[in-house]
């Protein structure tokens, strides 16, 4: 009887049969093939720390394709890690506009001080070091660790995952199957050039050994390759049944003066957008709520008796783990004297730091107020 192609036992055997010659053949391959990318350095070259480590945290959760031009921003306004953390975090925060996952931001911006000030500019070299610092977590410790100071980390993110699964036909799902990826892509990391290895893989993964419609037959791993043997490289990784996500519920409250500014306040630095700018709004909860059972939330200082109107209309927005549902409620005060916040007219919301969701809820208050003859 034979042994099952996708059993750890085989695949160990793989690995080690067949660990040099694959990273020779990609190796070789990415000589050729490499991307042109704004934080990669040119062949024979090193990449910096500090450039590495902004693309990394940059190139999380959001493609290459949208980082580029970000990236090049940052460079030209914050050259170094020094420039970087003497900037004000609300310059940082309004220069992220559009990557998202604002947590990033921050981390950077701590991280930033620290080996500014800290360590006197100078990135760590080793993964156990980065890892200390702000919003390093392990991917991007060993990214760092291996690009910019060609050290042999295992670098693992969603194409490399997808290149191994692959490889060696594991047939677990993920996330599941994360630790045993990882020990496969650590048994192929070379002692020789692990900074470009990481690139490879990654470009590979990227470009040829795509989530769907695999280029199998351009992929310089293909001889080796289990799962493309077995016919089932495009129903790898396999993944396990997502969960529903939740919807929750809210009210925003539009506060505006007689001059036509709007109410703004900065969102406590933990939690979901933390150090955003936001309009006030009620807690979000599980279930929809009427506007008199939220009001007691409104910001101190909004008279309690205030002539509130409810938009007509919803303002949906998807964040990783949960669907959000906000409707809008808007007052105008004649005295606005003793409320906290930051008062800005709509033609300079873009002054402030404001997430992709209050973004919409501009729109929605401000499409509302021009369509209503009784709200202009």
């Amino acid at each position: 009887m034979g042994t099952k192609l996708g059993s750890t036992k085989v695949r160990e055997q793989l690995a080690r049969d067949t660990g040099a010659s694959a990273a020779n053949a990609l190796l070789a391959w990415y000589d050729r093939h490499r991307r042109v990318l704004p934080w990669r350095a040119l062949p024979g070259e090193r990449s910096g720390p500090y450039a590495v480590w902004l693309s990394e945290i940059m190139l999380q959760q959001t493609t290459v394709a949208a980082v580029g031009p970000y990236f090049r921003d940052f460079l030209d306004r914050w050259p170094t890690v020094a420039d970087l953390a003497a900037a004000p975090l609300d310059d940082l925060l309004h220069a992220w506009q559009g990557l998202g996952y604002y947590a990033r931001a921050r981390n950077m911006h701590k991280c930033a001080a620290v080996v500014a000030g800290d360590l006197g500019s100078v990135f760590p070299d080793t993964e156990e070091a980065l890892r200390k610092l702000p919003g390093i977590g392990p991917y991007t410790a060993a990214a760092i660790a291996a690009i910019a100071f060609d050290k042999p980390a295992v670098v693992v993110d969603g194409n490399v995952e997808r290149v191994m699964a692959r490889y060696f036909a594991v047939e677990t799902p993920l996330p599941t199957a994360k630790p045993e990826l990882h020990e496969l892509a650590a048994r192929l990391t070379p002692a020789a050039r692990p900074g470009d290895y990481a690139q490879a893989v990654m470009d590979l993964g990227a470009t040829v050994c795509t989530p769907r419609s695999p280029k199998c037959l351009l992929c310089p791993l293909s001889g080796g390759c289990a799962a493309h043997a077995a016919g089932i490289a495009e129903s790898l990784p396999r993944r396990a049944a997502k969960t529903p996500k939740p919807t929750r519920y809210g009210i925003v409250f539009w506060i505006e003066k007689n001059d036509g500014a709007v109410l703004l306040r900065r969102r406590e630095e933990k939690g979901l957008l933390g150090g955003m700018m936001e309009f006030p709004s009620s807690t979000w909860g599980s279930e929809e709520f009427a506007l008199a059972e939220v009001l007691p939330e409104a910001p101190v200082g909004v008279p309690p008796d205030a002539a509130w109107q409810v938009l007509d209309g919803i303002v949906r927005h998807t964040f990783t783990h949960f669907h959000l549902k906000l409707v809008v409620a808007r007052v105008r005060l004649v005295e606005s004297a003793g409320i906290k916040g930051v008062w800005l007219p709509p033609d300079r919301f873009d002054e402030a730091a404001l997430p992709s969701l209050m973004k919409k809820v501009a729109r929605h208050a401000l499409l509302a107020a021009a369509s209503d003859p009784q709200l202009a």
